[in-house]
């Protein structure tokens, strides 16, 4: 299968040239849907990526979209997925959280006080924190994936891009729904539905849902999905050229969570395989004895065996209200969006390979407003945005076998807001020159108390049977007394042994501003042919540690030179796409693991100001209607990244292993400590090739049609994890998905059958290294089902 994609993509990729190509159909608003066809061959995608209704084809962006029913095929339910249909994107998974990256750029870190590099918006509404994505994927328009920095047009944060994440609306005057019922392996039952209601002749309600039950991926019942979802909106039109619509949302999350695998344990020397398989996780029985022959280590003086590793959990809430109010005033047209959301999470998860018990309850509100019109030659957006966001965060974490630490509580408070304006001058039919500016103002706050348990024995490493602290919320949920005090120890609960209490409290507030701006030339070589080019910045707030020594990080910087061409060519048969870009990323913020200055030492994540890289590369992205009832599809992205700076201090108590290189600090310091320089490496979840192909046949039947499809993507190697050690690099992989469809030609009805990761590998997606042991997150592995749709 591999070999006939490929074989087609290369002979239509190197076959087509220009010829006389028709104009591509445009839809004149987005009720039109995602999808619209065209006169011949291939169909537009409706995007509102640059705050205007257009075609994909016509948009001068780096833009990569979904629409809602492939993501329906390619199994697309939950952020973590998008990664297999967008080449330059990688999202991990650690625990209850995503970690999200494009051609590189990205953190690893998912604690409150860090803001992600790639920016979500769900609905028009930029969301602060990715987790709250879980629950959105179903009755989807589409997804537009941005690549670089949006410097502009979009809210916070945004150095690597932005993920828009757009609901299907209701249709005004339609009474339509459909309903699908997907079964499979791992026990998995996917029920959705929509039903799109008219209310009168100008407005329409339209409801939709989702409920998912699968199994755990891995032996021990982890990796399983508990999902609950609903999504109500209301749409008007009361006045001509006035249109309102408020929405609404609900997600609950339950079951287990994710689970991670342990790799090896390790010290500065060498590595010993854990010998527990992959597909484990770290609940069987061979897990949690490797989890108990863990000890303390150097961080504590009990030499006692663990106790097992508790059983993980989550029960999270997510909600969300806003609305979108359009009014065409004749001289333009004013956009207003008003959002709210709220976050509850509660969970017990293994991230980083320790467990961590935290309860966090997050609210957000936002409002943006937009005034688009045309002067003249010109066309102008003229908008603001304002964002305000409140965090609160209960979290312990059980590090060693005997020390854990508490938040109680931390709490952020972020405020933001954000004029911008962009300026279309249209100097010929076909050249266009593009300007854009945004001002950009953050105002942050921290609130955080750190209290930390020592578990010691009287006569160091002597107490094999010592009572070992447990996973509670709070210090005092822990099972026997502890101290009160900051500095003061007292008796354990066992023979020997003593318990001290060490507190640190952290309380500042920062403000961070930044100008960041667009420049860009477009030119309409012929009428399905687009050549623009493009210079834009971006910018990422600064923000807060939890660890003494590293208070502070500051903002960091990526500018990005995009050159690109979009056409169609042979009667809108054939699409091919173009890109070539080179991004410059400084004062980049990179989050691991690692232990303060304090007295002791503390283990937390830190953030710091340790990267400077160049990413350069181009992409190829074409389509192709070989017959009315054959479409090849393929993508091919090269990336050429390295870091031209990356040197931080690590401390021995973290019994450090990298394939960096390394030199003892000088002079001395205590603990001992060690200067790491990654320079010369390649960028974090950045292969230097990623090829997608796909290949879909339709086959009329009389009234009814078969549909065969297949697609693979091939990835070269790439290092995922913040040391560097081998073991985090994922070697090259392929995997393959095929599918089979069965129904009326009006598609009313489907039956279909299909299976995802033919080859069945669970690959690396984020490989964890902390206190001599390294774990990983891995992808699903094969899974196959049966899937039913109809519609009305």
């Amino acid at each position: 299968m591999r070999r006939f994609l490929m074989t087609s993509t290369v002979l239509f990729a190197c076959g087509a040239t220009p010829a006389a190509a028709l104009a591509q159909g445009q839809p004149a608003s987005a009720e039109q849907g995602a999808e619209a066809d065209t006169t011949i061959g291939l169909r537009d995608i409706i995007v509102t990526a640059q705050r205007r209704v257009e075609s994909a084809q016509r948009a001068a962006v780096a833009i990569d979209v979904v629409g809602g029913s492939d993501l329906v095929g390619s199994g697309v339910t939950q952020a973590s997925n998008l990664g297999t249909v967008v080449p330059a994107l990688t999202i991990q998974q650690v625990g209850p959280a995503n970690a999200a990256f494009i051609r590189g750029v990205g953190n690893f870190s998912v604690v409150v006080t860090n803001d992600s590099a790639v920016a979500f918006n769900y609905d028009g509404v930029y969301l602060g924190r990715i987790n709250a994505t879980s629950g959105t994927f179903f009755d989807l328009d589409r997804v537009e994936v941005l690549k670089g920095p949006q410097g502009t047009l979009y809210g916070r944060n945004a150095t690597a891009g932005v993920i828009n994440i757009l609901p299907t609306q209701p249709k005004l005057g339609e009474f339509s729904g459909y309903g699908t019922l997907t079964v499979g392996n791992y026990d998995l039952v996917i029920a959705e539905a929509a039903a799109n209601v008219p209310v009168g002749d100008q407005s329409a309600l339209r409801v939709s849902g989702i409920v998912t039950h699968r199994d755990g991926y891995l032996r021990d019942g982890t990796s399983d999905d508990r999902t609950q979802a609903l999504r109500v909106q209301f749409k008007a039109e009361p006045a001509p050229g006035l249109t309102i619509r408020l929405a609404g949302d609900y997600t609950h999350l339950g079951g287990i969570g994710q689970g991670f695998s342990y790799i090896s344990r390790y010290n500065a020397t060498t590595v010993t395989p854990s010998g527990v398989p992959l597909a484990d996780g770290m609940l069987t029985p061979a897990a949690q004895a490797f989890y108990r022959s863990l000890g303390a280590g150097q961080a504590g003086q009990v030499r006692s065996t663990r106790d097992a590793f508790p059983r993980p959990f989550q029960n999270s809430n997510f909600y969300g209200i806003n609305g979108e109010i359009t009014w065409d005033t004749g001289s333009g047209v004013l956009t207003v969006i008003p959002a709210a959301r709220w976050n509850r999470l509660r969970t017990l998860s293994g991230a980083g390979g320790f467990p961590v018990n935290q309860r966090q309850h997050d609210r957000q509100y936002s409002t943006e407003a937009r005034f688009s019109g045309k002067a003249g030659m010109f066309d102008y957006t003229l908008g603001a945005f304002y964002f305000n966001e409140n965090v609160e965060l209960y979290q312990s974490t059980l590090t060693f076998g005997s020390n854990i630490s508490f938040f109680t509580p931390t709490t952020q408070k972020t405020e933001s807001y954000a004029p911008f304006a962009r300026l279309t001058a249209n100097l010929t039919p076909q050249l266009r020159l593009v300007g854009g500016v945004r001002y950009t103002h953050d105002k942050r706050k921290l609130n955080s108390t750190n209290v930390a348990l020592a578990f010691n024995c009287a006569v160091p490493f002597t107490c094999a049977n010592a009572i070992l602290p447990v996973s509670t919320l709070t210090p005092g949920d822990q099972p026997f007394p502890i101290p009160t005090a900051n500095g003061q120890t007292i008796p354990g609960p066992a023979a020997g042994t003593t318990i001290t209490r060490t507190e640190v409290s952290f309380r500042d507030t920062a403000s961070y501003s930044k100008t960041t701006w667009r420049g860009a030339v477009e030119f309409d070589i012929a009428p399905a042919s687009l050549l623009y080019a493009s210079v834009e910045t971006g910018f990422r707030s600064g923000g807060f540690n939890t660890s003494v020594g590293f208070e502070r990080f500051e903002p960091e910087y990526l500018t990005a030179y995009t050159l690109g061409s979009k056409n169609r060519f042979f009667d809108n048969r054939v699409q091919l796409n173009l890109e070539a870009f080179y991004w410059r990323y400084r004062n980049q913020q990179v989050a691991h693991p690692g232990f303060d200055k304090g007295i002791p030492p503390r283990a937390n994540s830190i953030t710091e100001n340790i990267g400077r890289s160049t990413i350069k590369g181009f992409e190829v992205d074409a389509r192709v209607m070989a017959t009315e009832t054959t479409l090849l599809s393929g993508s091919v992205q090269y990336l050429d990244t390295v870091n031209k700076q990356f040197t931080y201090i690590s401390s021995s108590l973290l019994q450090a292993r990298t394939g960096c290189a390394t030199a003892p600090v000088t002079p001395p310091t205590t603990p001992p400590t060690t200067s790491v320089n990654c320079a010369g490496f390649p960028a974090f979840a950045a292969p230097k090739w990623t090829v997608n192909l796909g290949a879909e046949q339709t086959i009329p039947m009389g009234a009814y049609k078969l549909v065969v499809g297949a697609d693979t993507q091939y990835k070269t190697e790439r290092y995922l994890g913040f040391e560097y050690q081998p073991e985090q690099l994922q070697p090259s992989s392929w995997t393959s998905n095929a599918q089979i469809s069965f129904g009326p030609s009006d598609d009313s009805w489907s039956l279909s059958a299909f299976v995802r990761n033919i080859e069945n590998d669970r690959l690396l997606v984020a490989p964890i290294a902390f206190a001599g042991v390294l774990v990983a997150y891995t992808t699903p592995p094969r899974t196959f089902g049966i899937r039913g749709t109809a519609k009305f």
